[in-house]
């Protein structure tokens, strides 16, 4: 199967985006929510991506299906964090462990222009091995982050340094 990579649009991938998320949503602790997103969450999703200049990067087979995207946006919401992003990677179900997810997170890496910090499911093995492989290291868990399926889970942050600005400033 052909695939290529592509910039994803509200429009256009929207309802794929969404129906990937509320997926990993229900079945997975991928994302740290309990309940499926509703459909008008989307737009202001892609809002809030596009007025901050993060991108949200997809793969579709030759017939146009989505069958994955990757994006990344603030890590902290304070001034001396602007140099650091947090990404996201969903492939579709059965279309994972075939090079989707390292095609998309290679393309988020290159638009990336500072440290890329991301958090994973600590119990998420095929998430860590993924990262690790990309040359992601582990720096640092938080003991029972979240609360999801009934039990306590860890989370655990996963580092990629990029190079830095020529000339980074405060402020």
């Amino acid at each position: 199967m052909q695939v290529k990579l592509v910039d994803c649009s509200s429009a256009r991938h929207g309802p794929a985006i969404l129906a990937i998320m509320n997926d990993a949503i229900v079945h997975s602790t991928a994302l740290y929510e309990y309940r499926p997103l509703p459909p008008e969450s989307i737009a202001l999703w892609f809002r809030a991506k596009s007025e901050a200049g993060f991108p949200v990067l997809g793969v579709e087979s030759d017939s146009g299906e989505l069958l994955g995207f990757a994006t990344y946006g603030t890590f902290r919401a304070r001034p001396a964090y602007k140099y650091s992003v947090e990404h996201s990677v969903y492939v579709t179900a059965g279309h994972q462990a075939r090079g989707i997810g390292t095609r998309l997170m290679h393309a988020l890496i290159d638009r990336a222009v500072a440290q890329d910090l991301g958090g994973i499911d600590a119990e998420n093995a095929g998430s860590i091995a993924f990262h690790r492989t990309l040359g992601f290291e582990h720096a640092g868990t938080i003991r029972q982050a979240g609360f999801k399926f009934g039990r306590w889970l860890d989370l655990a942050f996963y580092q990629l340094i990029l190079p830095s600005p020529a000339a980074p400033v405060d402020g």
